[in-house]
């Protein structure tokens, strides 16, 4: 095992592979507090990728209810209690030591407990294992939206006083695909070396002409987004959409594009990006990328369970009304900030924020042109600025405001449908 930097845990940790990073990284961020859980997404993505035979119950892109809801079933719940059991057989805690002061380098603090890589059991010494893992069974497979818009109750704690936003009856929308992680499990642990990390975007894909469908990668994956196709005795996985992504569909006119399932967002809850990334695999200072500025500026955009250590590039802003015990353990301590700072966001942020789902085109960077002063009280102002994105080649692709502006059909046309 090498010794690698994850910047998510602050910390150098063990991975099977030596360092080696793309020029630029595939990211998302999803803003959790806007989802309706219509599923747009999820069978936009279907209706483009996993429409063929034996792929029936492959959903590259879902949306499940949390917290009782999970595809395949329990996918957290399982990997969380492996864990937690190898923590406690090697007498360890998962804890976060999280310092005052917030630095780009260890932005959520130190996770003092083991990744999947290092609490993998004993076996890893017979080559079995690279990563703490497991097969979801069919029944797991087979029910995509168990548990959906089932609540939880706080029933014992009603005689307790809660302070609004945070709700005591609650459940929230986790929008899921493959995070494109910086230390892949699945890449990890395939013996064949079927699944690489594109050079140019960080995509991660499955070459399946060198796939046996050993499923190392299914076991392996904490998010399970890797899966087996029976029929071809192969797995297959989310793609990044990248000919989109390189610039080849037609209505992109050569430039990226974003994926599937983030162009088809009814919510406008999602943003999808590149990021530059140096060397040792942190991320190239640059505040006018929108990604960049959300995950690395603001830090209001979290990653998933980055106690795994794989490194997820999808980012989530965490709801504001659950309870922040739970999010912290899916999201790390950097909830509480997040929660705050999108609950009353700078004049920039609240800018950057209007650009989610405004255009097709990967907007790689933003400019700010101020407005007046339409709100303010003792917490908070708001403006109505503009806000304008570019794409790679500098050609300005969306300009919006911050207002939202309001159009009054004319009295010579019919108001009813």
């Amino acid at each position: 095992m090498a010794e690698v930097y994850n910047w998510q845990i602050g910390r150098k940790m063990e991975y099977p592979y030596e360092e080696k990073h793309p020029k630029f990284q595939f990211a998302a961020v999803f803003n959790i507090n806007r989802c309706i859980g219509c599923q747009t997404c999820t069978m936009a993505c279907k209706a483009t990728w996993t429409f063929s035979d034996g792929q029936e119950y492959m959903w590259w892109n879902n949306v499940e209810t949390k917290p009782y809801g999970g595809y395949p079933q329990h996918w957290d719940i399982k990997i969380l209690q492996l864990l937690h059991d190898e923590h406690q057989k090697a007498g360890k805690e998962m804890v976060w030591n999280k310092n005052g002061k917030s630095q780009n380098d260890t932005p959520y603090g130190k996770y003092e407990g083991m990744t999947i890589f290092e609490a993998v059991p004993s076996y890893r010494k017979d080559g079995h294992n690279v990563a703490l893992g497991y097969i979801p069974s069919d029944k797991e497979w087979r029910y995509p939206n168990y548990g959906e818009d089932v609540p939880y109750s706080f029933t014992r704690e009603f005689i307790k006083e809660t302070d609004l936003p945070e709700h005591k009856v609650w459940f929230f929308y986790l929008q899921r695909i493959c995070n494109h992680c910086s230390y892949p499990a699945c890449l990890a642990a395939c013996p064949r070396k079927a699944i690489y990390k594109r050079e140019e975007d960080g995509i991660v894909l499955i070459d399946q002409k060198r796939c046996r469908g050993y499923q190392k990668c299914v076991e392996a994956c904490p998010y399970k987004k890797a899966m087996y196709r029976g029929n071809t005795k192969v797995s297959e996985k989310c793609i990044g959409c990248y000919p989109r992504i390189e610039g080849d569909d037609p209505l992109s006119e050569g430039e990226p594009m974003e994926t599937r399932c983030v162009t088809s967002c009814v919510g406008k809850i999602r943003l999808q990006g590149l990021v530059e990334i140096n060397q040792d695999g942190s991320w190239k200072e640059d505040e006018s990328n929108p990604i960049y500025y959300l995950v690395k500026v603001e830090k209001v955009a979290l990653p998933l369970y980055p106690q795994f250590g794989t490194g997820p590039n999808v980012y989530y802003i965490p709801p504001r009304w659950v309870p922040k015990e739970y999010l912290r353990q899916m999201f790390g301590p950097g909830v509480d900030d997040a929660i705050e700072k999108y609950s009353y966001p700078s004049r920039k942020l609240l800018a950057v924020l209007q650009l989610f789902r405004t255009t097709q085109k990967i907007i790689f960077k933003y400019e700010i042109k101020e407005g007046e002063k339409i709100f303010e009280n003792e917490k908070w102002a708001m403006y109505n600025d503009t806000v304008i994105g570019y794409s790679k080649n500098g050609k300005e692709i969306v300009r919006t405001t911050v207002e939202e502006p309001f159009f009054i059909r004319d009295l010579k046309h019919y108001n009813s449908i």
